[in-house]
């Protein structure tokens, strides 16, 4: 009896043991991300540089990653809304997105509360810097003749590109500053883009349009604009004969439109590293790099804090030339 007693407790411990590991093994791991497609807001237009840079990041990261990389452009309120939206989604990596360098001008002018610091900033990608755009027939030769210009003759001489307060705007005010001359000595004709400013330009509407030089290259290849320098640290790639404003002139005055990837604030850290490592791997890649190049779009790398330390340095800047312009709110 005793010995029957001991058998059937044997076996029943055998049973619980069983079920215990066929309960362990029925209990899935966890999952490793990304475990479902993931979502690519980008704040501008389609057929723009913003969701053109955005469209192949995703491809690439899509390659990488193994889920769809889902692009979708929200627009409206000259940024806020597409900005807003990567900054108020779920922080689970699921939802991220495209940040521009409206992003350090659209608090200052008053429209949004949102800054650099309402995301997990991932990379910076892109820096395409202004450019200083002359007509082809202008007697000016150089970035200095275009200075000397203007301080011989305040208010003659006008510039276009953009609307009021926009990037090329506080571009050429900030060039201007630099030069101890007030932002107000050229006159800005507001435009519905660098297209439209070079245009004016070349129809002698106006004589300087300080935009990217992506954006001028029609023009220049058809020897009807002539760039006599750009606002960053080194040439580009693509325009090696075209010199940096601090060759050129001497004056250390940076100014450009940037492209990073972000998601919000909060993101988790493996999922952060995740996508960082992601990023860098499509940034590395030789499609990526065709593509930046073969369209002119200036390549540049800031990952993680350092991408931070980027946003926050241009907010700092932009929001010196807004208030010098009398175009900040705060």
């Amino acid at each position: 009896m005793h010995m029957l007693k001991r058998n059937s407790l044997g076996a029943l411990a055998a049973l619980a043991i069983g079920g215990l590991v066929a309960a362990a093994a029925a209990v899935p791991a966890q999952a490793e991300y990304p475990e479902r497609p993931i979502t690519l807001i980008v704040p501008w237009g389609a057929g723009g540089g913003t969701d053109a840079t955005g469209r192949i990041l995703g491809k690439l990261l899509e390659e990488d990653l193994g889920q769809p990389v889902n692009v979708v452009n929200r627009t409206g309120g000259s940024g806020v809304v597409g900005h807003s939206a990567i900054a108020t989604a779920e922080p689970d990596g699921y939802t991220i997105g495209v940040l521009t360098v409206e992003i350090g001008m659209m608090h200052w002018s008053g429209i949004t509360e949102l800054t650099s610091a309402d995301y997990t900033p991932l990379v910076i990608y892109n820096f395409d810097p202004a450019g200083v755009q002359v007509r082809a027939d202008s007697p000016w030769q150089s970035v200095d003749d275009v200075l000397a210009a203007v301080k011989a003759d305040p208010g003659a001489h006008k510039a276009s590109g953009t609307g009021q307060g926009g990037i090329w705007h506080l571009a050429v005010a900030g060039l201007l500053q630099s030069s101890d001359i007030s932002p107000d000595a050229v006159p800005w004709v507001p435009s519905k883009g660098a297209a439209a400013g070079l245009q004016s330009l070349a129809a002698g509407a106006v004589d300087i349009v300080p935009c990217s030089l992506p954006e001028a290259e029609s023009l220049i290849s058809a020897g009807k604009v002539r760039s006599l320098a750009i606002m960053a640290d080194e040439p580009l790639a693509a325009y090696p004969d075209v010199p940096t404003l601090k060759d050129a002139t001497g004056l250390d005055w940076k100014m450009g439109a940037w492209r990073g990837i972000a998601g919000p604030k909060g993101l988790p850290q493996d999922v952060a590293d995740r996508l960082k490592a992601s990023l860098e791997k499509a940034y590395n890649s030789d499609e990526f790099k065709e593509f930046m190049n073969s369209r002119g779009y200036g390549m540049i790398w800031a990952s993680g804090d350092d991408a931070a330390t980027f946003m926050a340095e241009s907010n700092e800047s932009l929001g010196k030339v807004m208030k010098s312009v009398g175009l900040a709110k705060e």
